[in-house]
């Protein structure tokens, strides 16, 4: 897990303190895969809005930089019931809830994308937020 979520490394033949045996194992029964971006936007704050694929469904996903923190807003569904008019997931209507794996997905192609897993001067995610909670009480 180490080199998953410390180092971002996403193939298990590079995990160089893994037994080889163990290595080769992985391979066939598992495989690390986060939502691939469909189109992102950026804006002049540092904003960045990701529209995330999830099977034949996107999903949106964003990071807010602040001047004392960074903030990554993930979706826990597919759509939204509540019909928020500034958000535009809402306008898809609900789909399903997000797996496990999808939502945390999010997080770990973001932390790709803006260098979490090294040095880039982009400001590293220090809060997650969900989207969508309430639909989950």
């Amino acid at each position: 897990m180490k080199w998953i979520y410390h180092f971002g490394e996403e193939n298990f033949d590079n995990m160089s303190n893994i037994n080889k045996v163990l290595r080769e194992k992985l391979k066939r029964i598992a495989e690390i895969k986060a939502p691939e971006v469909a189109v992102e936007q950026r804006s002049a704050d540092g904003t960045i809005k990701w529209a995330m694929q999830v099977g034949d469904q996107q999903i949106e996903t964003v990071y807010i930089p602040e001047d004392d923190r960074a903030t990554l807003c993930v979706s826990s569904q597919v759509g939204c019931a509540l019909a928020c008019t500034f958000c535009s997931t809402a306008q898809q209507g609900f789909n399903r809830n997000l797996s496990v794996a999808e939502i945390i997905g999010q997080v770990w192609r973001a932390s790709k994308i803006i260098g979490n897993f090294g040095v880039t001067g982009v400001r590293p995610i220090t809060n997650v937020v969900m989207m969508e909670w309430v639909n989950h009480c």
